[in-house]
């Protein structure tokens, strides 16, 4: 049977906690004890701290409730760190990359580590990918979908993404700010709207800008289903026929760029992942829980089998032959 594999799984390791709440200035965070609930704390946004993200045994006996085989495990959006200057932020991301390692070295065959970088300072977002890569084997990397405002698709992050494909690694790029301002502050519509809208935006800067003819091996994985790139591509090509400025750096219409993403089935709508198959294809679809984050989906493989018309070969592609191709394992191919 093909392991279940999500891609998809965050954590915000333990030694990172112990050292934001020894340094509570130096990380600008800290860890609160709230109503017999503790905090990951940064100015007035608080995230409640499931066991799951810090405690290895916790995050598989989750799994194991899913019915997950494996987890890919990324850090959650709270400790990205870009806002803190070079050295805080570097001194971050390697107590985060540990502290994954740590969590994955505990239970091998079910937990993988995806690393994170300082991408406010590429040089040494390049020189700690190439340290988790050589000293603890991962095989992915996150990064937002921008950093601190400014595009992945920018020349300066250019060298990061040379490097995640020339190392044969995956991205995993995931929101943590809506870029897009107006709008968005009542009813959690930053999370809501504002976590697919970067992403949207995120992969037609990825593509008009040609970043992704610069890296054409670079595999990007995409959260919450995409974003509203796989209802909105045709308008990207709509663009691309009638306006100028679309054909600035790329010769091809964007469509033509869709299989170049992978994308998770976490869109909370059994239809809306139909279309999605539909238009990338099942082995573009991978699973993504989004746990334990209040937002995730708490019982993925029955959200899946709600799919109209899935069939068993698309099944086998989503539950894990599609992630097993970008993590490597006995169901790639």
């Amino acid at each position: 049977m093909v392991q279940r594999i999500d891609l998809h799984s965050h954590v915000i390791p333990q030694n990172f906690l112990d050292a934001i709440a020894a340094e509570p200035a130096r990380f600008q965070s800290n860890v609160e004890q709230r109503g017999g609930r503790r905090f990951i704390v940064r100015g007035s946004h608080a995230v409640p701290l499931d066991p799951a993200f810090f405690d290895a045994d916790a995050k598989v006996e989750k799994m194991d409730r899913l019915g997950l085989d494996i987890s890919v495990l990324s850090v959650g959006p709270p400790a990205y760190c870009y806002w803190l200057p070079p050295e805080a932020g570097l001194a971050a991301a390697r107590l985060v990359n540990d502290g994954i390692a740590a969590m994955a070295a505990r239970h091998p065959t079910r937990l993988q580590g995806m690393a994170t970088l300082p991408m406010q300072d590429p040089d040494a977002a390049i020189a700690e990918l190439e340290r988790t890569k050589r000293e603890h084997g991962f095989r992915m990397v996150e990064t937002g979908t921008s950093i601190e405002g400014e595009l992945l698709a920018a020349e300066r992050f250019r060298p990061v993404l040379r490097t995640i494909e020339q190392l044969g690694m995956s991205l995993f790029t995931h929101p943590y700010q809506c870029v897009a301002h107006g709008g968005m502050d009542d009813y959690y519509l930053r999370n809501f709207i504002g976590y697919p809208l970067d992403t949207t935006i995120m992969v037609a800067h990825l593509i008009f800008s040609g970043a992704l003819d610069d890296c054409p091996g670079l595999r990007i994985v995409l959260p919450h289903a995409g974003g509203f790139v796989p209802y909105q591509i045709g308008r990207f090509d709509h663009g691309f026929e009638v306006r100028p400025e679309a054909k600035r750096h790329i010769s091809k219409h964007p469509t033509e760029y869709r299989r170049r993403f992978w994308y998770d089935s976490l869109a909370h709508l059994p239809q809306s992942v139909r279309h999605l198959v539909d238009t990338m294809g099942a082995d573009r679809v991978v699973i993504g829980t989004d746990c334990p984050f209040d937002m995730a989906d708490f019982d993925p493989l029955a959200s899946l089998e709600q799919v109209p018309g899935l069939t068993d070969e698309e099944r086998e592609w989503i539950h894990g032959r599609s992630a097993a191709a970008l993590i490597g394992g006995p169901d790639a191919g």
